[in-house]
């Protein structure tokens, strides 16, 4: 029903089942993932008005279990990226799998899935820092920092009958700013990573 991929090691597509509703993938070395995928393997959808809430599991110093919510996967958001690397020293949060006893080595961490109502899916809150960035919040910020900047730069305006004369400093006309201004939002909603070439 679920798989789990790590960048540059095999795809997991056969997690242990750990109760009727709970399953777990082990992450060996986890020290050096920094994000993992999973994800629907398409043959066995969730049962109508069930999801998988996808939980984070490493040892902590003395080797006891710390569990952490990164988020969820449903029959209609069937896979999920998370950013790992920066939970391993955070706090646990409330998780369905505490009754349980699995078993904890110092270098295998695991991801646990947990089918609950999806009702209970949309109280939960995942820890921040698991999600992983993406081009609409890059997007997103050059929209906020380009108005800001361009709002900035007009509060400072005057015409030319206000100007007084000042050898040592150099006027921009408005107009320029603003030309730049539509050039950089024209190339952004054409290619959000033009900067890069």
């Amino acid at each position: 029903m679920f798989g789990c991929l790590v960048a540059g090691r095999l795809v997991q597509a056969a997690p242990q089942q750990v109760a009727e509703d709970k399953f777990v993938f082990d992450l060996p070395d986890y020290e050096n993932i920094n994000h993992v995928v999973v994800f629907m393997l398409g043959t066995i959808p969730f049962p109508e008005g069930m999801g998988g809430s996808v939980y984070f599991c490493y040892p902590d110093q003395s080797g006891i279990a710390v569990w952490q919510l990164l988020g969820f996967v449903t029959n209609e958001k069937p896979s999920a990226i998370f950013k790992i690397s920066g939970l391993k020293s955070g706090k646990g949060s409330q998780h369905p799998f505490g009754a349980m006893n699995l078993p904890q080595t110092p270098t295998v961490a695991q991801i646990g899935i947990s089918v609950e109502l999806l009702e209970n899916l949309a109280q939960q809150t995942p820890v921040a820092s698991a999600a992983v960035s993406s081009v609409d919040s890059f997007t997103e910020f050059t929209q906020k920092m380009l108005d800001n900047f361009y709002n900035f730069a007009s509060s400072f305006a005057v015409t030319q009958a206000q100007m007084t004369p000042n050898p040592s400093e150099a006027f921009i006309p408005a107009n320029v700013v603003l030309k730049w201004y539509e050039n950089f939002q024209r190339r952004l909603t054409q290619n959000p990573l033009f900067w890069k070439t």
